[in-house]
């Protein structure tokens, strides 16, 4: 989604991060921002210490509602929309019918349910959010709210006097509440390893919560600090550790398919793979020193490229290179390994992931 003349699309935080002297960055067909005067390690060890907020109003939103909604998404996602209710969000994918690779990792907000009649919010990526709604329908919403996520071990401590809902809201939960007048979604979710949650409010007010938000004591961030943050939890980005050509069993995330649902998109492609065996697995590398592997780098063991680095970076609670990387199945954990830089090559070892625990 751009604006008009392929301009990117603004936040309706737009004007607040530019009065905080945010640099601005395109992402996605917007433009948002990588980090604050602060910079991108103090944002990202304020979140492993306390709590941040992030303006993530570049993820898409699409309303899907009536009484054939669940039906819908249970054909198009891979997760079991049954294991929930009303009230809990879910992570799933939709897959290539083709070949089973990941089209996008989508959050799934069940907001109510009143008979038969379903109402979902399906948060998608920034870039996907066309193709899935061409896969589920429904109707986009994104240009109508701002979505913060407040993360970090006080998020909710921090939100106790700003929206009291929020502070008591668990995990993968989901509810709405008032706001000075507005209706707000919450949802128990994020993309930092720490707890938190992410909060729909409609466009006119997002500078208004966000300023109530952070006079908390509430630290803004931008996605330097958020992309960081997601590797040392290994999270997975789309367009690095999925997309095209990587399916979920390839990324380590076969708990993502419910293979008990007797259909949905991929489901065969996908089931031929899981009976033959991958032939490639996404692992966690460290590397010794500060100096951080990059994306696509050369992974090698015993001195032979056997895969590449999807996402490195340094870590700024480990203190040296982490690394995400698809390397063959029988590369296990221990494993040394080098990795080929510009000018050199960084020593290290496959470990087990995720890098760090949060929370």
């Amino acid at each position: 989604m751009s604006g008009a003349g392929g301009e990117p699309e603004r936040s309706p935080l737009d004007g607040v991060h530019r009065r905080l002297g945010a640099k601005m960055v395109p992402f996605g067909g917007w433009e948002m921002p990588l980090s604050y005067e602060s910079g991108t390690i103090d944002e990202h060890l304020a979140c492993r210490r306390d709590a941040v907020v992030f303006d993530v109003s570049h993820l898409g939103t699409v309303r899907v509602e009536g009484v054939d909604a669940d039906e819908r998404l249970q054909w198009a996602f891979t997760n079991d929309l049954g294991k929930i209710g009303p009230g809990r969000a879910q992570y799933t994918h939709l897959l290539d019918e083709v070949d089973a690779s990941v089209l996008d990792d989508i959050i799934v907000w069940w907001i109510a349910r009143d008979g038969d009649h379903h109402v979902f919010d399906v948060m998608p990526n920034a870039s996907n959010t066309d193709r899935v709604r061409a896969a589920i329908g429904g109707i986009e919403t994104t240009a109508t709210r701002a979505v913060l996520a407040v993360q970090g071990p006080q998020a909710r401590a921090r939100l106790e006097h700003v929206l009291p809902e929020a502070s008591l809201l668990g995990r993968f939960r989901v509810t709405t509440a008032r706001w000075e007048g507005v209706e707000v979604t919450i949802a128990g979710t994020g993309y930092t390893g720490e707890p938190g949650v992410e909060i729909a409010v409609p466009a006119a007010r997002a500078a208004d919560l966000w300023e109530a938000i952070t006079a908390a004591g509430v630290v803004p961030a931008g996605l330097g600090a958020r992309d960081t943050l997601r590797l040392e939890a290994a999270l997975p980005l789309h367009g690095h550790e999925l997309g095209p050509g990587i399916t979920p069993l390839q990324a380590g995330l076969g708990w993502v398919v419910a293979w008990a649902k007797d259909e949905f998109r991929g489901r065969e492609p996908l089931l031929a793979e899981r009976e033959r065996g991958v032939t490639r697995r996404l692992r966690g590398i460290t590397t010794d020193g500060r100096r951080p592997p990059r994306a696509d780098c050369d992974v090698l063991v015993d001195g032979t490229a056997v895969g590449a680095v999807t996402s490195g970076n340094f870590s700024p609670v480990l203190g040296h290179g982490i690394a995400l990387a698809f390397l063959p199945p029988d590369v296990a954990p221990g494993t040394p390994v080098e990795v080929d830089v510009r000018g050199g090559r960084l020593c290290g070892r496959v470990v087990e992931t995720p890098f760090l625990r949060g929370g």
